[in-house]
């Protein structure tokens, strides 16, 4: 195990995640940590050159559409349907 954990690591991320750790559960954290980094390592190993950088393991392309205006001439027909306007606009309720 390349990646030692001390016991100030494993408060720091008790405090962070507002955990309360018991001494065993500290242990097996420590442990747990070490194997993630252990595996992070090992990754580190792959030769990736010539492999380009993705987002996702599958091709997507941006399926939103445009973002246009639309339905905002019949304002009379739409404030029709309110209790109480004002100015050509919903009246509602004054909260604070």
């Amino acid at each position: 195990m390349a990646n030692i954990i001390d016991d100030g690591t494993i408060e720091y991320v008790g405090i962070l995640a507002k955990l309360e750790l018991s001494e065993e559960e500290k242990q097996e954290a420590k442990k747990d940590m070490g194997r993630m980094l252990d595996y992070i390592d090992k990754l580190n190993e792959l030769d990736t050159e010539g492999v380009e950088p993705m987002t996702h393991i599958f091709p997507v392309s941006n399926v939103f559409r445009e973002d246009v205006v639309s339905g905002g001439e019949d304002r009379d027909n739409i404030l029709a349907n309110a209790p109480e306007q004002k100015d050509g606009a919903f009246k509602v309720p004054k909260t604070v």
